[in-house]
């Protein structure tokens, strides 16, 4: 590094909108070390995190670990573009260190993994710094219908960086703190619009991959049909390099065996931007027409503008023959009781929480911590009979299985020989959440009031690159991220 840039000022300027990239230039001629970048990011935590309450706690061997891959550096080991880079997790990805997994419940406080997750493993394995956990909304936004986004027993109310906005649920914490600037990429997960939602409203980039591109074992499940882990990042690029990492075949998740469709991409290579020339993207207003403000609307316009300049044909107003609400949440509601319990019979044996029953029994004895928005949900989930033999489960699975896929996604891709749909913020979600398929949210503009908006490419199972093309390829025409400060 050299003596005249002091770590403060490349901390109030450089690092601000660093890449992944920009950060291993600088890395790779010595300028700046892991275990620097390590150091800045724990003082922007120090100074940000107050206000927006985005990070539960940081990893204490974090400094040790980047001095490690320093010298990796020096002797000409660099694992891949993430090493040496600090990346903050989700509360419910298991880490076997000193950090806790609590998916935001005070109930699982105490508790710590006995391994590491699989996707922890692979990031770690790529060189990437485990930072801390973030905070999120608790249990996925699954313990009660009145629970503001973003809020948990554990951590409190995350606060969205650009203002008295919405901060989406439920990689809340996952969002904020990138767009905040306390880490260079964070993972979160999705069961429905998790991921998505949260980037939209801190202008983001998020990748909600198909259900089997990347494992979901060490992670505190909610629905074994719609759960995915993926990356949340301030550029299109960032987001394909951690993604990349995390792909893989799991033996212990067997949904993953279709991850062999990415084997041998070149991920770098889908980052052109002359993506979306000749493309055919469809849009289907019915969807979100009723629910958009009149000035999302017209930025929603501006965006399909932008998409025509780039050389794609919007194909508009195409029919799903469904909309969200058809689909409900039976499949999670039977689902998260089976899958909780599953993970939680599983954690050490000091660990005294092993059934969602327990975790509503504590609640219910520490009310005043823990029941701010009640418990509903849970209490209707341990209703069921966690057999998943339900009529009313089978029926929802079928049902979902055949209005989003086949009806809403299937037929639209046939029919007008579309390669992606787009959606004004996260609507549209809840169909790429029950047919399994990707979806990819990049910063379009900002409301007169400064609130982030954003547009998601949707499209078919394992499209993952040529959705990040067209994403990528947005991103360049519009360069609509703004840093919130």
């Amino acid at each position: 590094m050299h003596v005249k840039e002091s770590l403060e000022e490349l901390q109030k300027g450089w690092l601000e909108e660093a890449t992944i990239r920009n950060m291993q230039e600088k890395m790779e001629v010595g300028d700046i070390t892991s275990e620097q970048l390590v150091i800045m990011y724990l003082r922007m935590i120090e100074e940000k995190n107050g206000n927006i309450n985005a990070v539960l706690e940081v990893n204490g061997r974090a400094l040790q670990i980047a001095r490690a891959l320093d010298e990796e550096r020096r002797t000409g080991n660099v694992r891949s573009f993430l090493h040496g880079i600090p990346v903050l997790l989700k509360d419910n990805m298991d880490t076997a260190d000193s950090l806790h997994t609590t998916c935001g419940s005070l109930a699982m406080k105490n508790h710590h993994a006995k391994k590491d997750a699989y996707l922890v493993k692979k990031l770690r394995d790529a060189g990437a710094v485990i930072l801390g956990k973030t905070n999120m909304t608790e249990w996925a936004n699954f313990m009660s219908d009145k629970m503001k986004n973003g809020w948990s027993s554990r951590g409190g109310q995350v606060n969205n960086p650009y203002g008295l906005f919405d901060v989406g649920g439920s990689s809340s914490g996952s969002a904020a703190a990138v767009a905040a600037n306390m880490c260079a990429v964070s993972i979160g997960t999705e069961t429905s619009g998790s991921i998505i939602n949260p980037c939209a409203q801190n202008s983001l980039v998020g990748i909600k991959p198909t259900v089997g591109a990347i494992s979901r074992t060490g992670i505190i499940p909610l629905s074994f049909t719609q759960d995915t882990p993926g990356p949340m990042a301030r550029s299109v690029e960032d987001a394909t390099l951690t993604f990349e990492v995390m792909v893989g075949v799991d033996e212990n998740d067997p949904v993953t065996y279709g991850a062999r469709h990415f084997e041998g991409i070149d991920w770098l290579t889908m980052l052109d931007s002359s993506s979306l020339i000749g493309k055919r993207i469809g849009v289907a207003r019915k969807i979100f027409e009723r629910e958009v403000s009149t000035e999302r609307k017209t930025l929603f316009e501006e965006a399909l503008k932008n998409i025509e300049r780039l050389g794609a044909q919007v194909i508009d107003d195409i029919d799903l023959g469904t909309m969200e609400n058809d689909l409900g949440y039976d499949v999670l509601l039977y689902e998260f009781k089976v899958a909780l319990n599953e993970y939680l019979a599983k954690t050490s044996s000091s660990n005294t929480i092993r059934t969602l029953a327990d975790v509503i029994r504590f609640n219910n004895e520490h009310p005043d911590e823990t029941l701010a928005f009640g418990q509903v949900m849970l209490e209707k989930v341990e209703r069921t009979s966690g057999t998943l033999t339900e009529p009313e489960y089978i029926d929802a699975l079928l049902r979902n299985h055949h209005l989003a896929g086949e009806i809403a996604l299937d037929k639209a891709f046939s029919e007008h020989q579309i390669d992606a749909l787009v959606f004004p913020q996260d609507h549209g979600c809840s169909f790429s959440a029950a047919a399994g398929r990707p979806a990819v949210t990049v910063p379009a503009s900002f409301s007169e009031t400064g609130e982030p908006f954003g547009i998601t490419f949707c499209g078919k199972a394992f499209s993952e690159p040529e959705l990040i093309g067209f994403a990528y390829a947005f991103e360049q025409k519009t360069k609509a991220r703004k840093r919130p400060y």
